[in-house]
């Protein structure tokens, strides 16, 4: 009903609706249209009220169901979480359907790799995407590759953004972070049951007041964005990408986006600590590290920051 209204608003700003005139073709109640407009102006919509009825002044960087037609059911919007990870994690287990997106506009305890604590500031995009993919155990990680790539590339093509992935999942601007990517998977006997992806990107926040390594679309371009055009297309590269047999191409298209490979690392897991040069990547996204000896280590996961 919000969407109607806004629909309805927002295709003649420059009229002035009466409460009736709404009620008549929305088929509720004046009071209704009333509790209505309350509802949106907190939500930071500016609709003018008065005498005469209410104006349609201006919408704010909107991430609610009604901003994604076609999807409405699928996204899951709240104003402050624990975290999207969590709550994604129970939908699944309660058997939503695949691509349906928990979003946050806060985090209480937003999560990175290694239990490391995601900042989670208003205008940033804090979402979990839940999948049901039906491939084989030992491809899942390419699903985290084929997130991190589609996002780069969106970036790249639709802001003019020159993003780069780092292994496995980060993706940088100039060596700052703009965005991490967390992965979860449940098993019900050999099958995958979910796979979720949460991801944090920095869009109209400004990480770089606290973290001087950090950067944002906003702090890149000198304006602010709408989220909702970034999360819309990439849920819709996402699904492009999905569709595709074993994901056999998200591996060789990675590595032409990455600036991980080539450089000496430190990889960091909860046990172990690597350091070497990154020489590759394997078919499902396992770094080949080159030791001090010169053999190779397959690191499979871990927190990677590179040192030249």
């Amino acid at each position: 009903m919000r969407k109607e209204l806004l629909d309805i608003l927002s295709a003649d700003p420059e009229r002035i609706f009466s409460g009736e005139d709404l009620s008549s073709q929305l088929g509720i109640s004046r009071v209704s249209i009333w509790k209505h407009i309350k509802k949106l102006q907190s939500l930071d919509y500016q609709i003018q009220s008065g005498p005469k009825g209410y104006r349609f002044i201006s919408a704010p960087d909107s991430i609610q169901p009604w901003d994604f037609p076609g999807r409405e059911s699928l996204i899951h919007y709240h104003e402050r979480l624990e975290s999207t990870m969590i709550t994604a994690k129970q939908l699944a287990r309660k058997g939503c359907p695949p691509f349906s997106v928990v979003i946050a506009e806060q985090q209480e305890q937003g999560r990175g790799r290694l239990k490391r604590n995601w900042v989670s500031d208003p205008g940033g995009l804090y979402f979990t995407l839940i999948l049901r993919p039906q491939i084989p155990v030992v491809m899942m990680s390419r699903i985290g590759f084929a997130a991190s790539l589609c996002l780069a590339e969106l970036l790249q093509s639709e802001l003019g953004i020159d993003a780069r992935v780092k292994w496995p999942n980060d993706i940088l601007v100039n060596e700052k972070k703009i965005c991490g990517m967390l992965s979860e998977m449940e098993m019900e006997s050999d099958l995958v049951s979910f796979l979720n992806i949460s991801i944090g990107l920095n869009v109209n926040n400004q990480p770089s007041q606290k973290e001087s390594k950090a950067v944002s679309v906003r702090e890149i371009l000198g304006k602010v964005v709408p989220r909702k055009s970034i999360l819309s297309s990439f849920l819709d590269r996402m699904q492009k990408e999905l569709a595709q047999p074993d994901l056999e191409q998200v591996i060789p298209r990675w590595k032409k986006q990455t600036i991980t490979l080539g450089r000496r690392v430190k990889v960091v897991t909860t046990s172990e600590t690597w350091e070497g040069i990154a020489r590759d990547v394997d078919e499902n996204g396992a770094l080949l590290l080159e030791q001090e000896d010169h053999s190779i280590k397959k690191v499979f996961f871990g927190d990677c920051f590179h040192q030249a």
